[in-house]
């Protein structure tokens, strides 16, 4: 790996959003495209955040700071990438259910799956089945992750997988659940797709359901 792009991982992994620009300036450059960016260099980056934060090494506070680092990339990067066609891995919608309010774990998950190759939209927190069902329509995912931090707003998780089959689109997406009380057997009894038990595991999840992985 080119020194540059080696700078460019440590710097996610160090959650240095400060040099993340110049080093993003200086890579292209150097003559290497914004896919070698991406590939080599933040998603390398990520990859490690992913796994040292499923081990249980990293926290959420540092995850967030790599994050932050990986966003000051993708400014520079996504004109560009869009630009030259690149292909995402997939699309992915993303949703607190309706009566949470909580979203730092679903805003992981979007930074993740971003850093997995993913094209995000995230439709916020307290969001109703029908708000769903606008955005798929709108959005047409492959992947839509429903997020619920309550025991009490778990079961909504289950009326908007109900509402989505009532819609007609619960076979055009795959639907993925997570959140504190989420569990793989809950996930089972309300017909999703896939759980996951953190943000790195929901991002290797949606890679999976769409072939990628």
């Amino acid at each position: 790996m080119s020194e540059i792009l080696s700078k460019i991982s440590e710097a996610i992994i160090e959650g240095n959003a400060e040099d993340m620009a110049e080093l993003t300036h200086d890579a292209l450059d150097d003559g290497l495209s914004a896919q070698d960016v991406l590939d080599k260099g933040l998603m390398t980056g990520m990859d490690h955040v992913g796994v040292e934060f499923k081990a249980g090494n990293m926290f959420v506070p540092e995850v967030l700071r790599s994050a932050r680092a990986m966003q000051t990339a993708m400014e520079i990067l996504r004109p560009i990438l869009v630009k030259a066609g690149a292909r995402p891995t997939g699309k992915v919608l993303l949703g607190t259910v309706k009566g949470d309010l909580h979203d730092i774990g679903k805003n992981l998950v979007g930074i993740m799956c971003e850093g997995a190759g993913f094209e995000v939209k995230d439709i916020g927190k307290d969001i109703a089945p029908e708000g769903f069902i606008a955005a798929i329509k709108e959005f047409n995912p492959d992947v839509v992750g429903l997020s619920a931090l309550l025991t009490t707003t778990m079961r909504v998780m289950g009326h908007t997988i109900k509402a989505l089959e009532e819609a007609g689109l619960r076979d055009k997406v795959k639907v993925i659940v997570g959140g504190a009380p989420v569990t793989q057997a809950f996930a089972d009894q309300i017909h999703a797709d896939g759980y996951a038990p953190n943000a790195a595991a929901a991002a290797e999840l949606a890679r999976k359901l769409v072939g990628a992985a």
